[in-house]
């Protein structure tokens, strides 16, 4: 059973939520825009594709921030990691050209 497209609340919350995850997209893609030149850096420089303290003091601090916004920490370290992950492929790669 579905909403009633009519509803102006519903209508409203779900635009709320279209400009979030647009705005969540964007800044995942400058993110990732700037780790692709840490990528370049770590190659050019032949760092290693991770930093597994760095990596443990984001999550921390993330889990804190999470916290003190009322975000369930578990989640937000499921998610950065997931990220962390990405970001390590892309340096690995970055590193093999």
């Amino acid at each position: 059973m579905s909403e009633a497209p009519s509803d102006p609340v519903l209508a409203s919350f779900r635009s709320s939520i279209d400009n979030i995850d647009a705005a969540l997209i964007h800044i995942l893609a400058e993110r990732f825009r700037i780790t692709k030149a840490v990528g370049a850096y770590k190659a050019e420089n032949q760092l290693p594709a991770s930093d597994p303290g760095r990596e443990d003091r984001q999550i921390a601090r993330l889990r804190k921030l999470a916290e003190d916004a009322q975000l369930d920490p578990e989640f937000s370290e499921k998610f950065l990691r997931f990220i962390i992950q990405e970001v390590i492929r892309h340096h690995e790669q970055a590193a093999a050209k």
